[in-house]
């Protein structure tokens, strides 16, 4: 603990809101102080969660914001006061979380950039490519004094860690030739999500490989891509090109069941007890996640925002909770109507949805010779180069297993089975196996919730603490640079292009002619 403990903004009293709030209690020594939330029951839940405990007493000024640009105009107010030495006037944060919806991240993150505050900004950084690199523009300027963090949680689970520093550190299975990577959604996770949900239609928010996969992505880049050592003077083995494929092939209105007919809701649909589908079976039940389980959380805090009004009592929110599944349009509903909400009784195939629920992309990497000065290891000094390898990543909605990745990685004298919670080596050269079974420290990413948490608050304690300058702490505890957020990024819409326009992506023209200089 420091003696002055980060101050927290956390904009956005939604799932991952509520998510980076209770690990910056549980896992860090910051203080969440502020919440920008327009709905009022989930603003007025989270100050009660995470900010101000006392019910007898209103909460202090500036705990709570309608929204983010109400923030922003107090806060230039707070420090116009400040300066002018008036008496009793409230602290400032020292950070901001930016959990709000996808589109919304680039407005946030520009309009927070002035206020030189440390940023971490969940993912994806933005929706289109030039956001993304506007935004870059944005930071770059401050990396002197602020850190800057995007939530590609899985840099910082326990597994993925020990597997990097397997493969990169220890080389456990030598050079590594191939790495198989595999994300599978979940039915019924993509159903709620990528089909009824949020992020069920490219045109409001982006393609499912970016809103979904884009730190799976990430991942890759960060094993096959990015220096051992963050610190290292060792340049990013950069891809020579991308190939993708993948499509909407089972959430469609060619799929839906005859028996049907022409019901376009669950709740009116003759089979819909024996549909898998089925938003009574998904949200009600306690198949899966339902009211019936008694969980308040994700994904019931997102069908029904005023969940836990209802004190627990299952009896109490059945009705409230069937009335929003029964909640659908027609041919007379606007189209502004139908965008502006999400449709979680509707029919999961006469959905409006168009994104991929089943995608491959395919990265190729090129020799690439080290001078004797840049080569980091004993393997390296042996072969004097970084060899070609490739990638594929498969995303896949219809399965069991949700969101519990797994990965095949090929050496050149060995190969790695990981699952998310197992490490299984096969040794070539002595027919050895070794198996690992890193800390599962929560559900929440194997852990990277509160590990990409703790690391953000780590790296601005220090600057603000102990005196450590911004690139350092950007260096050691985040491990992860703006120009690595952004070529990660960046390697999404080249695969999004390639697999639109049916074609083979050349990594480093394209780069040049849709991004450039980044640092101009």
């Amino acid at each position: 603990m420091s003696a002055r403990p980060p101050r927290v903004l956390i904009i956005g009293a939604g799932s991952r809101g509520r998510v980076y709030g209770r690990c910056t209690i549980q896992s860090s020594n910051g203080i969440v102080t502020t919440v920008c939330e327009p709905d009022p029951y989930k603003r007025d839940e989270f100050v009660r969660t995470f900010i101000w405990h006392d019910k007898a007493q209103h909460a202090p000024e500036g705990s709570s914001f309608a929204g983010w640009r109400d923030f922003v105009e107090w806060e230039l107010r707070r420090r116009e006061r400040e300066a002018a030495g008036e008496k009793d006037v409230p602290e400032g944060v020292d950070a901001a979380f930016v959990c709000v919806r996808d589109e919304m991240h680039h407005g946030v993150v520009m309009a927070l950039a002035p206020l030189n505050l440390h940023i971490m900004c969940e993912k994806p950084l933005a929706t289109t490519l030039d956001d993304c690199v506007s935004m870059y523009r944005a930071m770059a300027p401050l990396q002197s004094t602020k850190v800057f963090s995007v939530g590609h949680v899985l840099r910082y689970s326990p597994h993925n860690i020990m597997l990097r520093k397997l493969l990169l550190e220890d080389q456990a299975i030598g050079e590594i030739l191939s790495i198989v990577h595999t994300e599978p959604v979940g039915f019924w996770h993509f159903a709620h999500s990528y089909v009824r949900g949020n992020w069920r239609k490219e045109s409001s928010t982006a393609p499912s490989l970016l809103t979904k996969s884009c730190h799976d992505m990430d991942i890759i880049m960060w094993l096959l891509c990015s220096p051992a050592d963050p610190g290292s003077d060792e340049p990013p083995h950069i891809p020579s090109e991308i190939a993708s494929t993948g499509s909407l092939q089972f959430f469609r209105r060619s799929r839906k069941p005859k028996a049907a007919g022409s019901a376009t809701n669950c709740l009116s649909c003759p089979i819909e007890p024996e549909c898998m589908y089925s938003s009574k079976r998904v949200y009600e039940s306690a198949r899966h996640q339902g009211l019936e389980t008694g969980n308040t959380r994700w994904p019931m805090s997102v069908v029904l925002p005023d969940i836990e009004s209802f004190g627990g009592d299952i009896e109490q929110a059945r009705p409230e909770l069937l009335r929003r599944l029964a909640e659908d349009y027609n041919e007379s509903t606007t189209q502004e109507e139908i965008d502006s909400q999400n449709w979680f009784g509707r029919c999961v195939f006469e959905s409006d949805n168009d994104v991929c629920d089943e995608q491959v992309v395919t990265i190729r990497w090129d020799e690439d010779p080290l001078p004797p000065s840049q080569r980091q290891s004993a393997y390296k000094d042996e072969v004097g180069n970084r060899g070609a390898k490739q990638a594929t990543f498969h995303m896949i909605a219809q399965t069991k297993r949700q969101c519990h990745r797994f990965t095949y990685v090929y050496g050149t004298w060995g190969e790695i089975y990981a699952d998310s919670r197992t490490i299984t080596i096969e040794d070539f050269r002595d027919g050895t196996q070794r198996s690992y079974r890193p800390k599962l420290e929560s559900l929440g990413h194997g852990g990277g919730d509160h590990g990409i948490t703790q690391q953000f608050i780590l790296a601005v304690d220090r600057v603000k603490n102990h005196g450590w300058p911004a690139p350092r702490a950007q260096r050691e505890f985040i491990g992860c640079s703006l120009e690595e957020i952004i070529r990660s990024h960046a390697m999404v819409f080249a695969a999004e292009e390639a697999r639109t326009g049916r074609k083979i992506v050349d990594w480093k023209s394209w780069w040049e002619e849709k991004v450039g200089s980044i640092s101009s």
